[in-house]
């Protein structure tokens, strides 16, 4: 009963802070966005993909997902939707491991926000086709 109390406020604190960062302020944006991941092919995984400005054009991501697999995780910026996303990458981002990646990307984060994008995390390298968590970047 305490878990159900626990995993229902931690996501509605979550979707408070994805709305509160999605917002940014008038009509350039904020200098960090969050992206709700969420699970797909019955992983088990969701999580949460902030997206930080950093200057010099370049954009910070720190992928966190919930209930990591011993093996690494491809993850992936791809051009789409995550219901019918491009299967050619946009960007490469650090493969998870333990459910974190950290990465900076050489793309500026209202570039990103212009285009149509998702974050997509794979199952493993194994099992690349098959997508553990995505979330469209706003």
């Amino acid at each position: 009963m305490n878990a159900t109390r626990v995993a229902h406020g931690a996501g509605a604190l979550a979707a408070v802070a994805f709305a509160v960062a999605a917002c940014g302020g008038g009509g350039g944006g904020g200098s960090e966005i969050a992206v709700e991941l969420v699970e797909q092919s019955g992983s088990g995984q969701a999580g949460t993909a902030t997206l930080t400005a950093i200057g010099d054009g370049r954009t910070n991501v720190v992928i966190e997902l919930g209930n990591p697999p011993p093996e690494p995780q491809p993850a992936h910026i791809h051009p789409g939707t995550c219901q019918q996303l491009d299967p050619t990458p946009a960007y490469a981002l650090a493969n998870l491991e333990g459910g974190t990646s950290e990465m900076t990307l050489p793309v500026s984060l209202e570039e990103l926000r212009d285009a149509e994008l998702v974050i997509n995390v794979h199952r493993s390298e194994a099992e690349i086709a098959t997508y553990a968590a995505c979330g469209a970047i706003p």
